[in-house]
């Protein structure tokens, strides 16, 4: 099958290299020319505009984005728009908000032209493993554009989710899961490290034992293995961590539908929580607690 791919960052390059192994042919653009000069070197058709790339498929064509959620894909879109025809298929693999998919599916609409949006995990390993795709849209183009999902998912690692938006409202439960679980276990490791045992324990090794039969075991330990390893103490790392947007959005959902989720709210506030040094809450606190108790305080 024959595909558009917009966006060669981290995730798009490896895709559209997992998608050439595959068999498919791959026209790629990409904002600096760069990217698209590398992939064009093992095989893509290398595009430097989006005329080019609508030019390079024949009709009904199939687009796929892998660009940052927001302003830029709506940017691309409406410049798309102008460029494809009725039939035509646009699928957003990006972190996008499953709101923005419902609008943008809209707009497509009007103009015959479907939308399509799919939720992405995997990460780097994606290219390797194959990567876990969640669609949402109709299913007509959805089953069109199967043979792309069959390469670039490992086996039964593709789902029609629903209508649009339901791939990207899937990925966001997807991320805030994963945003629970790192908290939980960055927390028993740390707890791990404050004991008297923390000086001689092994975290490589303790990470590869609790993925042989334990109930806890997971790709996430696999991954940890892999960095105590590098870094038996992690001490090469400063511990400021960011989010991607979709655990703001996950924790946004469970406020709107007042659902109860205490971890996955409790793990956001820890990751911005990491981001501040001589945190003012913690001073308000040993404050207040020198005021009313008399504890000391530690002055800087």
């Amino acid at each position: 099958m024959k595909i558009g791919m917009i966006g060669l960052g981290r995730m798009g390059l490896n895709m559209a290299r997992r998608l050439l192994l595959g068999g498919h042919e791959v026209a790629a653009f990409n904002r600096t020319p760069a990217r698209t000069e590398e992939l064009s070197a093992e095989g893509a058709i290398p595009c430097f505009s989006l005329q080019e790339l609508t030019d390079a498929l024949e009709p009904p064509r199939a687009i796929w984005l892998m660009l940052p959620a927001g302003e830029v894909v709506d940017s691309h879109i409406e410049s798309l728009l102008d460029l494809l025809q009725a039939e035509d298929i646009i699928i957003d693999g990006g972190n996008t908000y499953y709101k923005d998919d419902q609008r943008r599916a809209r707009t497509t609409g009007r103009r015959g032209i479907h939308y399509l949006d799919a939720g992405t995990s995997g990460g780097v390993w994606g290219l390797e493993i194959g990567y876990c795709l969640m669609l949402g849209g109709e299913k007509e183009p959805f089953d069109r554009v199967e043979p792309l999902l069959r390469t670039l998912a490992p086996p039964d690692g593709y789902l029609h989710c629903g209508p649009s938006g339901a791939g990207h409202f899937v990925k966001m439960i997807h991320n805030g899961i994963e945003y629970g679980l790192m908290q939980a276990y960055a927390e028993g490791f740390g707890i791990l490290e404050d004991s008297e045992f923390g000086p001689n324990l092994d975290y490589a090794g303790l990470s590869h034992l609790w993925n042989q039969g334990s109930v806890i075991r997971s790709w996430l330990l696999e991954l940890a293995e892999g960095a105590f390893a590098e870094n038996p103490r992690l001490d090469e790392i400063q511990g400021y961590v960011e989010d991607s947007g979709e655990g703001r959005w996950a924790v946004k959902q469970a406020v709107d539908t007042a659902s109860s989720a205490p971890v996955l709210t409790l793990s956001l506030m820890e990751r911005f929580r990491s981001r501040r040094e001589d945190h003012f809450p913690d001073r308000f606190l040993a404050a207040l607690r020198h005021r009313f108790g008399g504890h000391a305080v530690k002055k800087k």
